[in-house]
């Protein structure tokens, strides 16, 4: 498909958005989605287009958490290799919905993850004692997974939220190790989308190089200063653009009024 300069410029700079806020709380691709269906691209091109660019923003936000030691490589290998699984099973089950399902679906998954990120309670900074084992939390990262390949927004928080509340990691561990297991499931996803030959390359290309210098900026926030203090501005910017595609008449959710 043909998008002119000015959209793609738009999407970058949304990218470059969405990578600051996913490098701090998680949750960039409430902003991507809706903004690339905003522009006319398809959904499950949309999808794949946004793992493309989200897997290297978050390749590189992984990188300098896991150079400042932030990282558990040992800890979490085995929730890393589940979340994968997951994913490229979730990423292979949305490939065989149908595109006006999808097309109506989206503005309502959506709407629900901004009420998340409107409603759930703050996170600790501080490292506490771990309500789960590592079975438990492979076996809910590999069920977050499978949605982060199925649709993704919010993938990162709902990790980061798993981390903080079951496996006591403080906030700042919890956003680093949520790098680790949010580019297992990204690959994954990525790689059953190309296999499907629904990835947008040049969009994707684009939008990544505005992800990742906004990952890089999230990221050094975050281990300065926390992931706090950016859910408003998510909130705010999800809801406008997922309103941007409920105006549109020819949305198919309307068809069921």
């Amino acid at each position: 498909m043909q998008l002119t300069i000015e959209t793609i410029a738009f999407l970058a700079a949304v990218a470059f958005l969405a990578g600051t806020i996913d490098a701090l709380a998680g949750g960039g691709g409430l902003l991507t989605l809706p903004a690339m269906m905003a522009a006319g691209v398809p959904p499950v091109a949309a999808l794949a287009t946004n793992k493309l660019q989200s897997t290297i923003g978050t390749s590189s936000a992984f990188f300098t958490f896991w150079r400042a030691g932030h990282v558990d490589l040992r800890q979490f290998a085995i929730p890393a290799i589940a979340a994968f699984a997951g994913s490229a099973l979730g990423a292979t089950v949305v490939q065989h919905v149908s595109s006006t399902f999808l097309t109506a679906l989206m503005p309502v998954l959506l709407i629900a993850m901004g009420l998340y990120f409107l409603l759930a309670p703050p996170m600790q900074q501080v490292d506490r004692h771990a309500r789960v084992g590592r079975l438990g939390i492979t076996l809910i990262v590999a069920a977050i997974g499978f949605y982060d390949g199925f649709f993704g927004p919010g993938t990162g928080s709902f990790l980061t939220l798993a981390l903080v509340a079951l496996a006591g990691l403080g906030l700042v561990r919890a956003i680093a190790n949520t790098k680790l297991l949010n580019l297992s499931t990204n690959v994954a996803g990525l790689l059953a989308m190309i296999a499907g030959g629904h990835v947008l390359w040049q969009l994707g290309a684009v939008m990544a190089l505005g992800n990742v210098a906004g990952n890089q900026l999230g990221a050094r926030l975050a281990i300065r200063f926390g992931g706090t203090g950016v859910r408003p501005l998510l909130v705010i910017l999800s809801a406008a653009l997922t309103a941007k595609l409920l105006a549109d008449p020819a949305n198919p959710i309307w068809q069921l009024f």
